[in-house]
């Protein structure tokens, strides 16, 4: 994909260590760990925002769930239904994995959020490779 507009990253050229096709090893084990963090999270949120109520957690975990889904920067996702810079990728991800981590202390026993907390600490160092490259993306 090319972008038209001065300074613009061409969003298809993969940057040395963001191999964008998923056939890289690298990049499906980072990918596991942010699945495995966001489901956990998810969890997590669900679970401390139920404790005020139970449609409160839903629409919560729901939105969670819709925004990397609706908003994505082209390149990163095969498609993206509302474009954005990689920066609000970035931002989504980071909100997500830090809520679900305070939610989980909230929540959950001491050993589940240590242990959330250790597998987002893994999710973040495997994700620095695609994090910079995003930060270089504009929509």
């Amino acid at each position: 994909m090319t972008f038209d507009e001065p300074g613009a990253v061409n969003a298809s050229a993969a940057p040395l260590g963001h191999e964008i096709g998923a056939a890289s090893p690298l990049r499906r084990k980072a990918a596991a760990l942010r699945f495995l963090t966001e489901i956990a999270a998810w969890a997590a949120i669900g679970m401390a925002f139920a404790q005020i109520s139970i449609p409160l957690a839903i629409a919560v975990v729901l939105a969670s769930i819709a925004l990397p889904t609706v908003y994505a920067t082209p390149g990163d996702k095969p498609q993206a239904m509302v474009p954005v810079p990689g920066w609000v990728t970035v931002a989504i991800l980071a909100a997500t994995m830090a809520g679900g981590v305070a939610a989980a202390w909230i929540a959950w026993p001491w050993w589940g959020a240590a242990a959330l907390s250790a597998l987002t600490i893994a999710s973040l160092i495997a994700e620095l490779p695609r994090w910079r490259w995003l930060f270089g993306v504009r929509r």
